[in-house]
């Protein structure tokens, strides 16, 4: 089951990020997260710059509502998403 939290703000949620895939995709759960393949690689940030605009188009939301609130130099990240419910993120989960 993916960990989530709502806030006065929106919704928190943990991330894995696989940076080098051969494409942006969500595998699906690892453990409580949301996993998450991006081609990026893990070096100046371009890493966490695809997870924020990935997951702001699968959600088709604005870049600026996707914020990486912890684990900015880790694989294992916290998320917030601005204007979205639990709801809304369980469904990146269904195919």
């Amino acid at each position: 089951m993916l960990w989530m939290q709502e806030t006065k703000n929106g919704v928190v949620f943990k991330v894995a990020v696989q940076p080098r895939g051969a494409r942006n995709e969500i595998v699906g759960l690892q453990g409580d997260a949301l996993k998450l393949k991006l081609t990026a690689p893990p070096v100046e940030g371009a890493a966490n710059k695809m997870c924020v605009e990935f997951l702001a188009k699968s959600l088709k939301v604005r870049k600026s509502d996707v914020e990486i609130v912890h684990g900015h130099r880790s694989r294992a990240k916290k998320v917030q998403v601005r204007s979205a419910t639990c709801h809304r993120i369980e469904s990146l989960l269904k195919p």
